[in-house]
């Protein structure tokens, strides 16, 4: 059975985000020692730190590592990837991107754009960012080449979405484990990186009071459409 949303149905949703607002106090970054929520009150089904994680995003910058921070933090075993062929950060203008290959390290893209324009990527919060996940881990990673298994990969756009499916589809089945992929639609912008990361640790933090997670995550991703406004996309794949 799912566990209880009490704590989630009396909230008036009022933008796709309010609900990652409005969540357990013990998921907000800024108060972590805060009070704990609805769902760290219940014995866990699954220890978090037994759930095994993926955060995916197109280059394994913002969105995922936002998300892999926070969870780490909660004590999840989590890792994050991104699914392009190679890591983008934005540039002086829309059409000049900087882009680095998966194996650079997140150290050595800041010190490239410290040297291109410290004002510019100081103002656009990109140095803060690098700083951020050069503290998580050392360089970004691309999903394709991750064999790893995990119980939930969660991504934060349809587009990635398809490209983790169409990855993981694509491969041969060796130990037919199962894995869930879900899907909620996060902007890439550092304000709603910080709220859908607030969200995926709530989802996770449900998903591990689960009795089964194979029969009941289909209804537990329901009640979170009701009370985010948010649309989940959900599909089970297997290694």
């Amino acid at each position: 059975m799912t566990p209880s949303l009490t704590s989630l149905q009396r909230l008036h949703v009022t933008s796709p985000y309010a609900l990652g607002e409005a969540l357990l106090p013990s998921c907000r970054p800024e108060s972590a020692s805060a009070g704990r929520g609805q769902c760290d009150q219940r014995p866990t089904a699954m220890a978090s730190a037994q759930l095994r994680v993926a955060v995916v995003c197109s280059s394994n910058q913002n969105r995922s590592m936002e998300a892999h921070y926070l969870l780490s933090q909660k004590g999840f075993a989590v890792r994050s990837f991104g699914t392009g062929s190679c890591v983008r950060l934005p540039g002086p203008a829309p059409d000049k991107p900087n882009l680095y290959d998966y194996s650079t390290t997140y150290d050595a893209i800041y010190q490239d754009l410290l040297r291109k324009d410290p004002e510019l990527y100081a103002r656009n919060g990109v140095l803060r960012m690098l700083r951020r996940n050069r503290a998580i881990k050392l360089r970004p990673e691309q999903f394709a080449s991750c064999r790893e298994p995990f119980d939930l990969i969660l991504t934060c756009e349809e587009r990635v979405y398809d490209q983790v499916v169409r990855e993981l589809t694509a491969r041969e089945q060796e130990t037919l484990q199962l894995v869930h992929v879900v899907n909620v639609d996060i902007q890439d912008n550092y304000r709603e990186a910080r709220l859908g990361a607030v969200l995926l640790c709530e989802l996770c933090q449900c998903v591990s009071l689960l009795d089964d997670m194979d029969s009941d995550l289909a209804e537990l991703l329901l009640e979170f459409e009701e009370h985010s406004g948010q649309p989940f996309l959900h599909t089970a794949c297997f290694y």
